[in-house]
C-alpha cells in the first residue's frame, strides 16, 4: 500500500476518533496490526494536529481568556482548566518516573473498550430522567483530571470517554461535560505530545525508523480538518442525545476484536 494511502488512512481516523468517546489511540492500536507500524513522533505530531483545529470551535471560551480574564466567572472557570490539567501532569509524571508503558497488544484495547461501552450505557440508564446541572464543581475537576490518567494507563479506555463518564455520574450535563473534557484536553494533549516531540527529536532512538516528514504533515492536515468536523459535530450532538451510541459501539467493536484474537 502506498505510504500516501497509510497516511491519509491514520488521519482519517485520529482525526475522528480524537474528541469522540471511543480511544484515538485505541483506533490507531488497531489500524496497524494491519497498516505500517507509524513511530511515536508520527502518532503524537498528528494528534497535536487534530487537537489545535479544533480550538476555533470555542470562540466565546478563548474571548473570555483572552480579553476577559478579570472576570471572576472566566478566572475560575480557566483555574479549574488549569487545575484538571496539573492533577494529570503530575500523574503523568510519576508514570513516565516508574517507565509505566502501554500495552501494544489488541487484547487490552479490547477490554477497555468493552469496559467503557458497558460504562456508557449504564450511567446513562442512571441518568435517565434525572436532572443534571452545568456547574463545574472541584469534585469533576479532580474526577476530570484523574479520568485522564486512567485513560494515559489504559489504551481503549479513551481520554474523553473517561472524562465525560466521571463528569455525569457526578450530575454535570452532557453539554458541559463535553466542553470541559475538551478544554482540559487540550492542554494536556500538547503538553505531552511537546514533550514526546522534544525527547524524539533530541534523543532519538537508533531502533526508531527514518521519519517520512512528507507524510506526516499530510496525516497531520488530514487529522485536523476531520478532527475540527468531528468536534462540530458532537458538540451538536451531545445537545440533544445521549451517549448510548457510542456504548454500543465500543462494544460491537470489542465483540469483534476478541473475535479476530480467537482466530
Amino acid at each position: 500500500m502506498p505510504d500516501w494511502i497509510v497516511a491519509i488512512i491514520l488521519g482519517l481516523i485520529e482525526g475522528i476518533t480524537e474528541f469522540i468517546p471511543v480511544s484515538s489511540t485505541g483506533h490507531l492500536l488497531i489500524a496497524e496490526h494491519w497498516l505500517p507500524r507509524q513511530s511515536d513522533l508520527f502518532n503524537v505530531v498528528i494528534q497535536c494536529g487534530a487537537v489545535i483545529a479544533v480550538l476555533p470551535l470555542f470562540p466565546q471560551r478563548l474571548y473570555k481568556f483572552v480579553f476577559e480574564l478579570g472576570d471572576k466567572e472566566t478566572q475560575d472557570y480557566l483555574l479549574k482548566i488549569l487545575v484538571a490539567f496539573a492533577i494529570t501532569g503530575a500523574g503523568g509524571v510519576a508514570l513516565d518516573h516508574f517507565n509505566v508503558k502501554l500495552p501494544e497488544a489488541l487484547a487490552p484495547v479490547a477490554w477497555a473498550l468493552l469496559i467503557g461501552g458497558i460504562a456508557f450505557l449504564a450511567v446513562e440508564f442512571f441518568l435517565r430522567g434525572k436532572k443534571l446541572n452545568s456547574e463545574i464543581t472541584w469534585t469533576i475537576v479532580l474526577a476530570v483530571g484523574l479520568g485522564q490518567l486512567v485513560a494515559a494507563i489504559f489504551p481503549g479506555t479513551s481520554r474523553s470517554g473517561s472524562t465525560i463518564l466521571f463528569s455525569l455520574l457526578l450530575g454535570l450535563s452532557r453539554p458541559a461535560a463535553t466542553e470541559f473534557s475538551f478544554l482540559v484536553g487540550i492542554p494536556t494533549m500538547l503538553a505531552a505530545g511537546a514533550l514526546k516531540i522534544f525527547r524524539a527529536l533530541h534523543h532519538p532512538s537508533p531502533l526508531a525508523p527514518h521519519e517520512n516528514w512528507g507524510m506526516l504533515l499530510l496525516a497531520t492536515v488530514v487529522a485536523a480538518v476531520v478532527s475540527f468536523i468531528a468536534v462540530k459535530w458532537l458538540l451538536r450532538y451531545v445537545q440533544t442525545h445521549t451517549f448510548n451510541a457510542f456504548g454500543w459501539y465500543r462494544i460491537a467493536l470489542a465483540v469483534v476484536i476478541f473475535i479476530f484474537l480467537m482466530k
